[in-house]
């Protein structure tokens, strides 16, 4: 750990990081959910996430970039880009399959299909991960990948580690792509990551939630 980190970091056992690690992301949707005002609860998640990305042992920077004070690129907060939408249900579909490396093959069932995505300019399809438990998942590309984002893509759900904004009082999926972040793989050849399919490819840039240079990566 680096002298910017405070008292509260991590100092359990080894064993226990990673489950701490996703405690901790759980805990951080779960105040975002909790936060009427969008802005701020956007405010909280990249304040916790950037501490969390310098000074928990779990963090996918290398540890020679954590160093001083880190603050992961995003751009600014878009209230235009923050959307509740209706999901139509997909049935029939075929699983995707992502192979994963060593952890073997993934299945990501589609289970329904965005409706309400107006700026983004196309609709996006939701996931649902087959294997024991399950979860929700929605990556997506954009023009600004490579170009500003990682160039496989960003997610905006992964209910496995608790990334999820939720529904709404009338029961729409909130779609915020401020809080969109950059796949693990992107830091480090520690990590396979699912990387977003075609068919969830958005044709406008989305210039929201975290960016990322490969150049400039740590």
């Amino acid at each position: 750990m680096n002298e910017a980190c405070p008292p509260q970091t991590y100092h359990g056992p080894d064993a226990y990081a990673l489950a701490d690690w996703r405690r901790r992301i759980n805990d951080l949707y779960a105040a975002v959910r909790a936060t009427r005002d969008a802005r701020a609860g956007w405010a909280l998640w990249h304040e916790t996430r950037s501490h969390m990305f310098q000074c928990h042992p779990m963090s996918p920077l290398p540890k020679q970039a954590r160093s001083g004070h880190y603050d992961i690129p995003v751009f600014p907060y878009d209230p235009s880009l923050r959307f509740e939408v209706s999901l139509d249900p997909v049935t029939g579909a075929a699983p995707l399959q992502f192979d994963l490396g060593a952890d073997g093959l993934m299945q990501a069932r589609p289970v329904a299909r965005t409706r309400g995505l107006q700026r983004p300019g196309a609709e996006l399809t939701l996931y649902w991960i087959e294997g024991y438990g399950g979860g929700l998942f929605l990556p997506f590309r954009d023009a600004t990948n490579g170009h500003g984002s990682y160039g496989g893509g960003r997610y905006l759900i992964d209910a496995i580690k608790g990334a999820d904004l939720g529904l709404n009082r009338d029961g729409r999926l909130i779609c915020d792509f401020n809080f969109t972040y950059t796949p693990s793989c992107a830091f480090g050849d520690g990590y396979v990551c699912p990387l977003s399919p075609a068919e969830n490819t958005l044709p406008q840039p989305v210039r929201a939630g975290e960016r990322f240079e490969a150049a400039a990566a740590p």
